[in-house]
């Protein structure tokens, strides 16, 4: 449903967002994330660009995030990496169709929804999920 590249961006994010007090290195973040480092430097670059992510230079340097999180959506970062495509026109560029079918609303609709639902999520309630398992961590048993 959503591209490799979104699932990295929201791993990294959650990742920063689980441990605020200190910036994560690009190093710290590939392993925990368990996301290759050069694809991850990538993705911190776009989340960078979109905004999301702050990096700092130098020794005890690395990512932070620049917004709260209760105000970040799933959806904030998957748009900051790879936005979801709606279906505007007719994929198959057909000139009689001046709208879409009934095989393109539906699909769009769907889309709509998806977005609707990672609109609705912020990245404060997946760390405060009641959810036994904790994201990004192994469980210590």
């Amino acid at each position: 449903m959503i591209s490799k590249t979104a699932e990295y961006a929201l791993r990294a994010v959650t990742c920063l967002a689980n441990d605020t007090h200190s910036p994560a290195s690009a190093d710290v973040l590939a392993k925990k994330t368990k996301v290759p480092r050069r694809y991850l430097t990538r993705v911190l670059q776009d989340l960078a660009a979109a905004g999301l992510v702050a990096s700092r230079s130098g020794p005890g340097g690395g990512y932070v995030l620049k917004n709260e999180t209760g105000k970040l959506t799933i959806l904030d970062v998957i748009n900051a990496v790879a936005p979801l495509e709606r279906i505007k026109s007719c994929p198959l560029g057909l000139n009689s169709h001046t709208s879409l079918c009934p095989l393109h609303s539906e699909l769009d609709r769907a889309f709509a929804a998806t977005e609707a639902a990672f609109a609705a999520v912020t990245i404060r309630q997946l760390l405060e999920s009641t959810n036994p398992i904790v994201p990004l961590c192994e469980d210590s048993k």
